[in-house]
């Protein structure tokens, strides 16, 4: 039995999310799909996060077990020729079988995306949120420097949520201007489910003047979520990066 990596980009507009669901088509599903189109084995594909539905990745990560003799750095050319459009295997290769996508990433990257003006831009409709009034960047930037370091996030996860251990650390948490567009980007070990988008909602309430700078740090140290604000759109989120002790997207895909 071999195991195999992958790098994975995908639109996830027409999806229910990375994981397989009874409600409709997944990115997980559709992988597994094109694998046993190729392999006739029935193989579970496991990925370094659940990205929710809507939300999109430019290097997802996952892992695969197969008795496939198929020369492992082809696998994405022979995975691509059977996946839609909007999903492409970026890069394949054998790995220890040690290596688990999910639990042997070290941290990851999101950015999100806001898009300014008085019109959208129809090119950008699926990839980013569009505002038609200016933030106050400065006060958001102020409030993104709050997410900095070690806390308890329990503030910033979906109600409802089972997750007990909600304390991560996050090394990079500001907002960056590219004409246009406003991007929040957020490193860290770990995130919650919705956290990223429960702090990218609370920063635009700020930003709009419906809440002070001090809120954030109030929602921080209180772990209530009704001290947070809402939980922005999902379509304006992506997955960036992962990062492996011995295996970084970010340096695999530079390479070309």
């Amino acid at each position: 039995m071999r195991r195999i990596r992958l790098i994975i980009s995908y639109d996830g507009t027409n999806y229910v999310g990375w994981q397989v669901q009874p409600n409709g088509v997944s990115v997980q599903a559709l992988l597994e799909k094109a694998l046993f189109e190729l392999t006739s084995e029935q193989i579970r594909v496991e990925g370094s996060g659940r990205t929710d539905s809507g939300v999109h990745a430019k290097a997802q990560v996952a892992h695969f077990d197969t008795n496939a003799r198929m020369d492992a750095g082809k696998f994405a050319v022979a995975m691509n020729m059977h996946l839609p459009p909007d999903i492409r295997v970026l890069f394949s290769e054998e790995c220890d079988p040690s290596f688990h996508a999910r639990f042997s990433a070290k941290r990851k990257e999101y950015a999100y995306t806001v898009q300014l003006g008085p019109h959208a831009d129809v090119f950008h409709r699926t990839t980013s949120l569009h505002l038609h009034y200016m933030p106050d960047e400065a006060a958001m930037q102020r409030a993104a420097e709050a997410v900095l370091g070690t806390h308890d996030f329990n503030a910033f996860k979906c109600a409802g949520s089972s997750m007990e251990n909600t304390v991560r650390t996050v090394t990079r948490s500001e907002w960056t201007r590219d004409s246009i567009f406003l991007i929040y980007h957020v490193e860290g070990n770990g995130f919650l489910y919705n956290m990223v988008r429960i702090l990218v909602g609370t920063m635009l309430e700020i930003g709009s003047g419906k809440r002070p700078v001090s809120d954030m740090q109030t929602a921080i140290e209180s772990g209530c979520r009704s001290d947070a604000g809402a939980t922005a759109p999902a379509h304006g989120l992506c997955l960036e990066r992962v990062v492996y002790p011995d295996f970084d997207t970010q340096e695999v895909l530079s390479r070309g």
